[in-house]
């Protein structure tokens, strides 16, 4: 594929490995591991010509990943190890990559990295349902939709807590600090959501300045 990633073949160990070679597949955007597989020659050169993750398997054979699903991985980089016989696939996902429809093949939850996952979706589905109430004696909207529905109350309670972090950072104060981070982190995301961008648009950036 024209200026895309690049792998020399001639120096990974298919023997090894039975003619492949395992993949292990991370969403570059994320950090996430979403799938382990194997590929063969082939596999990596179809990988290679088309920017769209390909493998190898017993039952299978050669298959495309999303070629039915839609689902499709596209390659962002492909890195072999030190004994040549395995891959780092860097991959930004068009959709799960587990069978099972999960993001991944493997069990994350409860990581960091998941956490700001969930804040960014359930404010996400905030922002997507109109739950203000009809009348008087409905519930009252949740704080999420009060924020999304009021500018000036979205960004007064930024600064707010940028105010709060910064304090609590100047009174050496641990635990009030990560509370305040907390919400910080809350208010950001929401703010963020405000003007149509999410987290994958933070790490993207992020990302894209660690390559710099």
């Amino acid at each position: 594929m024209p200026n895309g990633p690049t792998l020399d073949l001639t120096a990974l160990d298919f023997e090894k490995g039975g003619g492949v070679v395992s993949v292990v597949v991370q969403d570059a955007t994320t950090g996430t591991v979403l799938m382990t597989a194997f590929a063969d020659r082939e596999a990596l050169e179809r990988t290679l010509s088309t920017g769209e993750m390909h493998y190898r398997s017993r039952s299978r054979g050669l298959w495309h990943k999303g070629a039915t699903s839609g689902n499709v991985q596209r390659v962002v980089s492909l890195e072999a190890d030190c004994d040549g016989d395995a891959i780092l696939a860097r991959v930004r996902p068009a959709g799960p990559a587990c069978h099972t429809g999960s993001t991944s093949c493997f069990a994350v939850s409860g990581t960091v990295a998941d956490a700001l996952a969930d804040l960014d979706a359930v404010v996400a589905a905030r922002f997507a349902t109109d739950d203000a109430p009809q009348n008087a004696t409905e519930m009252r909207p949740s704080y999420t939709r009060r924020l999304a529905n009021d500018r000036n109350l979205r960004l007064k309670k930024l600064g707010e807590e940028c105010a709060e972090l910064v304090t609590a950072c100047a009174d050496g104060d641990r635990s009030r600090a990560t509370e305040e981070a907390a919400d910080l982190f809350y208010h950001a995301v929401v703010a963020l959501r405000s003007v149509g961008a999410g987290l994958d648009d933070v790490r993207r950036v992020l990302a894209a300045r660690r390559l710099e």
